[in-house]
C-alpha cells in the first residue's frame, strides 16, 4: 500500500519513525490514529519507543530484519525493548549519533558514509548480518537521508549518478531508481518510511512522484 499523509506534522516522517518488514518503531507521543495508519499501510506491529530519550528515532537508528544500530547514547531500557523484539542491538564507536542519517540498509546489504571507521563498519555488518560498503552519494555523506531501501526496491536522491544507482543495486540486491517526494525534496530517506509491504511519503508528494516511488520500491505488481 502506498499513501501520502501527514504523520508527524512535517515532511520528515523518516526522521521520527523507523520501519522494517516486521515492526514500526514510533515516538511515544505519536497519535494512535497516526500509528494505525502506519500499521495498516506497512502491515507491521507498532512499538512506541525512543532512542537516547529522543523521538528522532529514524535519525538515531537504522534497522533491518536482523538487528538495529543505534546512537551510542541509547538508554538501557531502550536496548532491552529492542532486544525483546528479537533484534541484535549495537552502537558504533565515535561521536556520530545520527546513525540513521549515515547508513542505509536492507536484509541484503548496507551502504554507509565513508567517514565511518573500519571498526564501525564491522559492527554494522555483524549487527545487521549484511555486507557493508562505504560510499558517498550525490556528493554528500548523509546516505540514510538520501536513500529509502526495502527488500523489494530502493528510491534514491534525484541527484545520484548512474554509477551510484548501479552500486546501490549491487549492494542491496534489488532494483531502484531516482526520485523525489513532497514536491521536489531529494532527501527521500528522511521524508518517507517504507518496507516490503508499503510506503508512506510526505503529504505534498505529487502524482508523478508517487508513481516513481511505486515503481522504484517494487510495488507496481501489487494490488493497492
Amino acid at each position: 500500500m502506498l499513501k501520502r499523509v501527514d504523520i508527524v506534522g512535517n515532511p520528515n516522517i523518516g526522521v521520527f519513525i523507523l520501519a522494517t518488514d516486521d515492526v514500526a518503531i514510533v515516538p511515544y507521543n505519536l497519535l494512535d490514529e497516526k500509528a494505525e495508519i502506519i500499521k495498516e499501510t506497512l502491515e507491521v506491529d507498532i512499538v512506541k519507543s525512543s532512542v537516547s530519550g529522543s523521538n528522532l528515532i529514524g535519525s538515531l537508528a537504522v534497522a533491518n530484519s536482523n538487528g538495529i544500530v543505534v546512537s551510542p547514547h541509547v538508554l538501557d531500557r531502550e536496548v532491552k525493548q529492542f532486544e525483546d523484539l528479537g533484534l541484535n542491538v549495537a552502537t558504533i564507536p565515535g561521536h556520530y549519533t545520527a546513525v540513521g542519517n549515515i547508513i542505509a540498509a536492507n536484509d541484503s546489504g548496507a551502504i554507509v558514509s565513508p567517514f565511518l571507521t573500519e571498526e564501525a563498519q564491522n559492527i554494522i555488518a555483524t549487527a545487521l548480518d549484511v555486507d557493508v560498503e562505504a560510499r558517498s552519494v550525490a556528493g554528500t555523506d548523509i546516505i540514510g537521508s538520501l536513500i529509502k531501501v526495502t527488500n523489494k526496491g530502493f528510491l534514491i536522491s534525484k541527484n545520484a549518478t548512474s554509477s551510484e544507482i548501479n552500486f546501490a543495486h549491487k549492494i542491496f540486491g534489488v532494483e531502484g531508481d531516482i526520485g523525489t517526494v513532497g514536491k521536489g525534496i531529494s532527501l527521500v530517506g528522511a521524508c518517507s518510511i517504507a518496507n516490503s509491504n508499503g510506503a508512506i511519503v510526505a503529504k505534498d508528494s505529487t502524482g508523478p512522484e508517487m508513481a516513481r516511488v511505486e515503481e522504484a520500491l517494487g510495488f507496481l505488481d501489487d494490488n493497492f
